[in-house]
């Protein structure tokens, strides 16, 4: 397995919409690999195939809070098929937005239809921390960062501290 780079915003790759995946086979399975050994990593619990430069519809995650009882979660070609209209309101963070952090409102239950790491057709229903964190995801595989849910004036502030961030680990 390899460990990718985790691309930061800003950057246009992070905002390109992702392609559908035709059929799950070795390529998009070492991918998969990879993105969860990168994810892990980085201590993250869910990472998108275009956040390392990938513009596939391929998402990896782990909600699982114990190190040692990883459970690895694989999304090919996801469709949220139902949002339940009562919101729930997490902080999130995002691997391609550094040490930034933001209450999210989103739906708090969905229903997700994707391939399984073989390919195989599934369907889940996800509520609370695992429902965020799909939808969350998903987003970026529309090009859209929940940083894009924010006020100008919050976007504007986290945008200038990633910009001093670059800027500085630049020089370094």
């Amino acid at each position: 397995m390899t460990l990718r780079t985790i691309l930061t915003e800003p950057n246009k790759i992070l905002r390109q919409i992702s392609q559908t995946v035709e059929s799950v086979g070795k390529e998009e399975q070492m991918l998969m690999d990879d993105m969860l050994e990168t994810m892990y990593a980085a201590n993250g619990i869910g990472l998108a195939a275009i956040q390392v430069g990938i513009p596939k519809r391929i998402i990896v995650m782990d909600i699982s809070k114990d190190e040692n009882k990883k459970k690895p979660m694989y999304f090919v070609n996801p469709v949220i098929k139902n949002k339940n209209p009562i919101k729930s309101t997490y902080e999130e963070g995002c691997l391609s937005v550094p040490n930034q952090f933001a209450e999210i409102d989103r739906p708090s239950k969905c229903d997700i239809e994707f391939l399984d790491y073989n390919g195989n057709k599934q369907t889940i229903s996800a509520e609370g921390l695992l429902a965020t964190c799909i939808q969350h995801e998903m987003d970026h595989l529309e090009g859209v960062l929940f940083i894009d849910y924010l006020s100008k004036l919050k976007k504007s502030m986290i945008l200038k501290k990633l910009s001093k961030l670059k800027s500085n680990s630049a020089v370094l």
